[in-house]
């Protein structure tokens, strides 16, 4: 009898996922020939548009799923605009989301589809690596509700209609964020269902399919609470009102209730506290043959040049964590498709550095954009 080898799971603290030029690039130009039959309607008409690797192939995430993620997947998400309401051409954010759960080949491919669409629009995109929990206010701001659950394609998992089942125990971390003028953004992650997943700050439901527990935090908003109180429902829906729901505020009398799910004893843990520091700049070359960083000392938007690629560490900014290369309009540097892997060695080598806080820093978004082509957040952050 054969036995079914389980794809090696991916590892954010792994530096080599651009993978251009390895043999898994090679398996995935097999699989998809010169062409890619996905990318004929891309980016041809205003909105999103949504794929899911499967076994080193792209399949369409249906439109009635936006917002919906699994864990254990990798996503390819474009998003198609105008940037202002008479201009002639599009413009495009260009995005590829890797959960915490993925296999070593989704994240690769994923990885490398975007290089390809992006060549395909031309170099026009703004490019970003996403990383489960560590997602840009702009991929937030697509959706009104941004659901990260456990599963995948790897795992045999696929939606499905059907009511789920009363006999469950499920934990979500729920919280709310305004990332675009106007619009609330509801953010829920399906997490551990143990006390480890408890922190100060946040709303957290607990689904235990016949009962739904819903605990506010102390320091989580009104608007955070009615927002899970709105996922709440959701859930009653889907099980046909057949469940009961109790709400918990920290510190009211039965409180404890909540937390003694999760065991005796059990406490908030406190909430993490993000590094601040300074923006640093970098100018990047390839003429010796690898890949150089020399820090620019003013680290300010006159010092960059159109004639060059800069790569702009603003990892420890507290309100927009990030890694940009930014590529000059003039700008001779050999390889631009590697600009995010240029970013990832940058980052790895800094991470070494600063060992205790390996896997968060490695995993802020990368996002490579073309001289005249700046986001908000960007140009915000340098300010």
């Amino acid at each position: 009898m054969a036995h079914l080898t389980k794809p090696a799971a991916y590892d954010i603290k792994d530096s080599n996922i651009a993978l251009l030029g390895s043999d898994l690039e090679k398996r995935v130009r097999e699989h998809a020939g010169d062409t890619e039959s996905a990318w004929t309607d891309a980016g041809t008409s205003l909105g999103l548009q949504i794929w899911r690797i499967e076994k080193l192939h792209l399949l369409p995430w249906p439109a009635d799923r936006a917002g919906f993620f699994y864990d254990g997947d990798s996503y390819i998400v474009l998003h198609t605009y105008k940037k202002t309401p008479k201009a002639e051409s599009f413009s495009y954010d260009l995005h590829f989301w890797l959960g915490e759960n993925t296999t070593q080949d989704e994240a690769g491919t994923a990885a490398y589809k975007t290089v390809e669409l992006d060549d395909h629009l031309h170099g026009k995109p703004v490019q970003y690596r996403e990383v489960q929990g560590y997602e840009t206010p702009r991929f937030i701001s697509y959706f009104p509700k941004l659901v990260i659950l456990k599963g995948g394609v790897a795992t045999g998992f696929h939606h499905v209609s059907a009511p789920p089942p009363l006999n469950i125990k499920k934990l979500y971390r729920i919280t709310h964020t305004r990332v675009s003028e106007g619009r609330s953004h509801l953010v829920v992650r399906e997490v551990a269902a143990q006390a480890a997943s408890l922190m100060e700050g946040d709303t957290y439901v607990l689904d235990k399919g016949s009962h739904i527990l819903q605990f506010n935090t102390k320091s989580s908003v009104g608007q955070e609470k009615y927002r899970a109180a709105e996922f709440v429902q959701s859930l009653v829906s889907q099980r046909q009102s057949q469940c009961e729901v109790t709400v918990y505020d920290e510190g009211s009398s039965g409180a404890g209730s909540f937390l003694a799910e999760f065991g005796l004893g059990t406490q908030l843990r406190p909430s993490e506290i993000k590094p601040v520091g300074p923006i640093a700049l970098f100018l990047l070359s390839d003429a010796s043959g690898r890949i150089v960083f020399k820090k620019i000392a003013q680290a300010n938007r006159a010092s960059l040049s159109s004639d060059d690629v800069f790569l702009v560490d603003l990892s420890s900014n507290d309100t927009y964590p990030a890694i940009y290369i930014w590529i000059g309009r003039k700008a001779s540097l050999n390889e631009k498709r590697l600009a995010l892997h240029y970013a990832q060695v940058y980052l790895h080598d800094k991470a070494k550095e600063l060992s205790n806080v390996l896997v968060p820093l490695v995993s802020v978004p990368l996002i490579k954009m073309e001289e005249g082509s700046e986001t908000d957040t960007f140009a915000q952050a340098f300010a």
